[in-house]
């Protein structure tokens, strides 16, 4: 098969020793504000410099470089080989892919977002009808190959969400993900319903699923509850991945180095932390960033200046850290579905898959990542196929070239009626229900057309059919107890932290 080759770098190798010399000097100088009280007890016996008083922590250089160090080494070891998780935006490995380009890239959906845009053109809070309606697509659409919820119940109390979801998700899909912890009692109950799932702790822990993960506060600060969840996993045995998110232009400088720079200090003191609580902690990193419309200050995930960003995170990811890792792409700061959403969409799919991405997500997005939207999940599924299918490339072969045949069929002949066409054209063409390709005349005559219009019909007809469960009633009966254990103990009425 030839694929397509070629992957692009953005940075050259100085470039790339810049950035992470940089930010070892940020972490000795500036240091982390790091909010829990173990962490830097943790991190001072690791050998970092804490102000109490500040809840500054300073890290040497070569602390941090022994972990990298560590970090790198992991990656190789064989016994890794398919470890992975799916976060709520894409997956990591946690083994070292050689592939140039993954054109057998994963594609997930996710985000736990608050509103919908649905099908009638109404933007609304998710109901628990919403929450099956999006289960059901995810089970339809084979472009998805994993996911976390993409969107949550608002009537469900706020602190029991992460938990409730959780069990709906696992009632109905196999295409598991990572999923929302916002303090780490979520944990307890999100670990016991994966056990259901897979069996068995053992087994879990040899395919992890359901796993949540940490993140910073750019610039420079590791609140309480995240510290907490991040360590809570590790304790737990669970990989882990620290990620960030900072935002040129607001919480980071207004360039791309430095807004790649932070982010890469910051999640690096995840892997200080994480191999101080437990030497074989399985770990790694991520890196989020993005631009601030200076209109609005809103947080952009789209447009052409974030696309040179995170091919460059890609490559420091892959080529100094020696991680494999999806990509938080796949977005549009569009506030509906139409050329904007589209442009924006599968520039930022195909661009980081060509720079070395092994997974794509969170599809189904639109308004800069805060509302789901059931057509556009729909559509974001199509531009991940379309892509797929580019990165394929073709076969060059004696069956391919199809001497034979030419002679066969002669001058001036036609070979819409060759066998040989026949057998090979499902293959070899890509064949899409959304696109089309017709005559005006019938185009005009349809009664439903346009891309936007089919995908949103697609999203009804999948919806409209009954969700099934994925597990035996004696696993859902354990799964609702748990739910019922936690609602009594889980007391507090704190909404998302993190929103």
């Amino acid at each position: 098969m030839s694929k397509i080759r070629g992957r692009i770098k953005v940075l050259t190798d100085e470039e790339v020793r810049m950035i992470h010399e940089a930010a070892l000097d940020v972490l000795r100088t500036v240091g982390m504000k790091i909010y829990h009280d173990e962490a830097r007890n943790y991190l001072r016996k690791a050998g970092c410099t804490v102000d109490e008083e500040n809840k500054i922590v300073k890290f040497p250089p070569d602390i941090v470089e022994n972990s990298v160090k560590k970090l790198r080494k992991d990656f190789l070891r064989p016994e890794r080989q398919g470890l992975m998780q799916g976060f709520r935006y894409s997956h990591e490995n946690y083994y070292k892919r050689d592939e140039e380009i993954y054109y057998d890239f994963t594609t997930s959906a996710g985000g736990f977002l608050i509103k919908i845009y649905d099908t009638e053109g109404n933007r609304r809070p998710a109901t628990m009808k919403d929450v099956h309606d999006s289960i059901k697509l995810i089970n339809g659409l084979d472009e998805i190959t994993h996911s976390g919820l993409p969107c949550s119940d608002q009537s469900t109390r706020p602190s029991m969400r992460p938990i409730a979801m959780t069990a709906e998700m696992v009632k109905y899909t196999k295409k598991l993900g990572g999923f929302e912890a916002w303090t780490i009692d979520d944990i307890k109950y999100i670990e016991e319903i994966a056990i259901v799932v897979r069996g068995s702790k053992e087994e879990l822990l040899k395919n992890p699923c359901l796993v949540g993960y940490g993140e910073t506060r750019t610039p420079l600060s590791f609140d309480k509850d995240s510290a907490a969840i991040f360590m809570e996993y590790i304790k737990r045995g669970f990989p882990q991945s620290l990620d960030c998110m900072p935002a040129a232009g607001t919480t980071a400088p207004a360039t791309s180095a430095a807004t790649l720079m932070i982010g890469f200090a910051e999640v690096l003191i995840g892997l200080v932390l994480g191999y101080a609580i437990d030497e074989n902690a399985i770990l790694s990193m991520d890196h989020t960033g993005g631009f601030s419309d200076m209109k609005s200050l809103l947080f952009c995930y789209a447009g052409a200046d974030r696309l040179p960003l995170l091919g460059a995170r890609i490559q420091l990811l892959r080529d100094f850290y020696g991680i494999t890792s999806g990509v938080h792409s796949c977005k549009s700061n569009a506030n509906e579905p139409g050329f904007q959403s589209a442009l924006e969409k599968t520039a930022s799919t195909i661009f980081p898959l060509l720079c070395g991405a092994a997974g794509i997500g969170t599809i189904g997005q639109i308004e800069y990542g805060l509302t789901y939207s059931p057509t556009q999940l729909v559509l974001d599924a199509e531009i991940c196929r379309y892509t797929r299918r580019i990165l394929r490339g073709f076969e060059v072969n004696e069956e391919t070239l199809a001497l034979d045949v030419i002679k066969r069929v002669g001058p001036e002949g036609s070979f819409i009626t060759d066998l040989h066409t026949y057998d090979n054209f499902k293959k070899e063409f890509w064949l899409s229900d959304l696109m089309e390709t017709i005559t005006w005349d019938n185009y005009k005559g349809k009664e439903i057309r346009g891309m936007e219009n089919l995908a949103r019909e697609k999203a009804r007809e999948i919806m409209s059919k009954p969700l099934e469960p994925v597990l035996d009633d004696d696993q859902i009966k354990e799964i609702d107890r748990i739910v019922a254990n936690a609602d009594k103990h889980i007391t507090y009425e704190g909404a998302n932290p993190y929103l």
